[in-house]
């Protein structure tokens, strides 16, 4: 186990840390799933931006978890990088 898991599974033990990471985790989740397409693409945040129509910066946004995008800003994105946004509730 990494000191990181440790030190996370620490503070997972208290409930207002808890509340908050959960409340983040799927936000989280949706920046390292572009990260990970479009490194997969072999694509950098300005090939990206070119195909989507998205600002770099935007990505670049999206992509360091500091702003949650649209939907539209998704589609976007998902059509630059050859793909189909999907969305489910599970």
């Amino acid at each position: 186990m990494s000191d990181l898991r440790r030190y996370l599974d620490e503070q997972l033990k208290d409930p207002e840390f808890r509340a908050e990471y959960e409340a983040t985790r799927q936000e989280f989740a949706l920046s390292r799933a572009l990260v990970e397409a479009r490194i997969a693409a072999n694509m950098t945040q300005a090939e990206l931006a070119a195909r989507s129509g998205v600002r770099q910066s935007n990505i670049s946004r999206i992509e360091s978890g500091a702003c949650v995008p649209t939907i539209a800003t998704l589609q976007a994105l998902a059509k630059g990088l050859g793909k189909e946004l999907s969305i489910s509730f599970r």
